[in-house]
């Protein structure tokens, strides 16, 4: 891989880039920075082992897929190492950036209702969303989704998307009207758990959840929803996503098998009995070619905080592509929409008089109301334009290539080389990590396996159109050890206002330790309600109900400067 730190530590780059100076080259010396923290020393430690981390450790995302530059958007080495990738890679990088038109090449396709208008509105510089205290699809940073379900049996409703839009071209009405959705903070006055507020030696914590509420006339459906609730969900850092797609099926079978054990299991995913994963834990879908991953089923859903999805193909961000700026492509050329909103705007005296108005729109149809409320609803509703039904397809506004880009790029994000780790504080951090329990649902690595990656049809499409095999053109990251420190599993931490379900996958921790100086924001959990690392940890004991309550215990029980050195290694990792 390029080595970045023959000429310059990571410590003197940071320097260069900040204007800072006192970093020492000492290996036992570490400079501290009001911005920026601990720093890594230079190489003569760098990529050796120290301690009680060994040499591979600073390399979290394996010789294939980390980068040593301070930075969640590098490409890994595999992208490097290929002729020509590179390009891809960037070209691939500006449909993430940019925002998305109505009308202009390469970004159009805009609506006509849609979530955000670019993926990194929703990533600040590739990481996190930071918390908000209004919801804002504008909002830089605003990594928000809404989550809007019944209560009673935790499924989405149907009246709006899976992925809620707030946003929508004229003369159409937003499916949810934003400026009616309010987000109250709450405080925790006293834990369920009945762990104390107050640590044993000094200083305390609070924690903070939020209420969000949607009232019924903010919905611009018919019908419009009842029975409902409403929960925030925030989007992760996409850099590694590639290399958790690269572990193998049956590995992460085992880590849940090996899990059963001591916990219960989600219930939807796993059948406890025949200790395996259930049909539904597997990927498949009637709008990708699905192909056959192994044996008689797609690939293993691993994504997102309720593990919905399976390869990184259909994953976080190639779908999101789709379905947040609603952008179609060859294998989804239909509108990401609702049947309750395209009636709605075709009855809409409003909408139906603009349309009226304006005799080049698609929607016109013979100028007549009833014919343009019959255009409209049937060219909104995705029930009469999608799969083999189709009373209209839509031409793909991405096409093969450019998805085949924007695929490279994200498979090819690499994860930041971790820092510290011949800091004895870091050291003791580790040691303590693992002591009170926290490895055993954060489990710190895994190899991965072949990379037989899974295929779309846009990709194969692509593929064939170039005389390609499909196999070989994403970057692949087969044989590597990585140090994600998450058991791909999903677990209960029964937090005030959890998560839908209450299940979620453990999030990895690998480089979110540079959140604060990428993104300038350190929140953390599924909505950004923990603002420090110490907040997050102690979100898990809130109730003795948690699968990680015990571990959370034990970290409450630890003197000051061990609390610290926990805070460290995992800022570090």
């Amino acid at each position: 891989m390029r080595n970045y730190l023959q000429k310059y530590s990571l410590c003197g780059l940071l320097a260069l880039s900040w204007g800072l100076t006192g970093c020492s080259d000492s290996s036992d010396t570490i400079e501290e920075n009001p911005l920026l923290g601990e720093l890594t020393p230079s190489e003569d430690v760098f990529g050796k082992a120290t301690g009680n981390f060994t040499a591979e450790e600073w390399y979290p995302g394996g010789q294939l897929g980390t980068t040593e530059k301070a930075s969640y958007s590098a490409a890994t080495p595999a992208v490097v190492n290929i002729a020509g990738m590179e390009s891809d890679f960037n070209t691939g990088e500006d449909f993430f950036e940019h925002l998305y038109t109505f009308e202009q090449e390469p970004r159009k396709g805009l609506g006509p209702a849609w979530v955000r208008n670019s993926c990194i509105a929703c990533h600040p510089s590739y990481g996190h969303g930071k918390r908000q205290t209004e919801y804002r699809a504008n909002q830089i940073g605003n990594g928000y989704l809404l989550v809007i379900y019944h209560p009673d049996n935790n499924s989405y409703i149907s009246e709006v998307t899976g992925m809620p839009q707030t946003q929508a071209a004229a003369p159409f009405k937003a499916p949810i009207d934003e400026s009616l959705i309010s987000i109250e903070w709450k405080t925790v006055t006293a834990m369920e758990s009945g762990l104390p507020m107050q640590f044993e030696d000094e200083g305390g914590y609070s924690l903070i959840y939020p209420e969000v509420r949607i009232p019924q006339e903010a919905f611009n459906t018919n019908p419009k929803p009842s029975n409902y609730d409403v929960r925030l969900e925030s989007t992760i850092g996409i850099y590694g996503t590639a290399l958790l797609d690269a572990i193998s099926d049956e590995d992460i079978e085992a880590q849940w098998k090996s899990e059963s054990r001591f916990v219960t299991l989600n219930p939807a995913m796993w059948d406890n009995d025949a200790k395996t994963f259930k049909p539904a834990a597997y990927y498949s879908a009637k709008y990708n070619d699905t192909g056959k991953h192994h044996g008689d089923h797609g690939p293993l859903k691993r994504f997102t905080y309720a593990m919905t999805r399976g390869s990184l193909q259909d994953g976080a961000g190639s779908n999101a592509i789709w379905n947040i700026t609603n952008v179609s492509r060859s294998d989804r050329n239909w509108l990401y929409t609702t049947s309750a909103w395209a009636q709605a705007m075709s009855e809409d005296p409003d909408v139906i008089a603009s349309i009226k108005a304006d005799p080049s729109s698609p929607y016109y149809a013979d100028g007549s109301e009833a014919k343009i409320a019959d255009a409209v609803r049937n060219l909104l509703d995705p029930s009469t334009n999608q799969f083999d039904n189709q009373w209209h397809k839509f031409a793909p506004e991405m096409n093969d290539k450019q998805y085949y880009q924007f695929m490279v790029w994200h498979r090819g994000l690499a994860v930041p080389a971790a820092r510290n780790l011949n800091s004895s504080d870091v050291q003791r951090g580790k040691e303590l990590f693992s002591q009170i329990g926290c490895a055993q649902c954060h489990r710190p690595s895994w190899t991965t396996g072949s990379d037989d990656m899974w295929i779309d049809a846009s990709i194969k499409a692509y593929a064939k159109s170039i005389g390609k095999d499909a196999n070989q053109l994403l970057p692949r990251y087969p044989g590597q050890t990585i140090w994600p420190y998450t058991d791909m599993v999903q677990h209960r931490l029964f937090m005030m206002n959890d998560i839908r379900t209450g299940w979620c996958r453990t999030t990895p921790l690998w480089g979110r330790g540079l959140s604060r100086r990428l993104t300038g924001a350190d929140d953390r959990l599924h909505d950004c309600r923990a603002r420090t690392v110490v907040e997050a940890i102690m979100w898990h004991g809130y109730s003795k109900q948690s699968d990680a309550y015990r571990a959370t215990e034990k970290f409450y029980h630890l003197k000051k400067a061990d609390r610290d050195a926990v805070v460290k290694f995992i800022e570090s990792i």
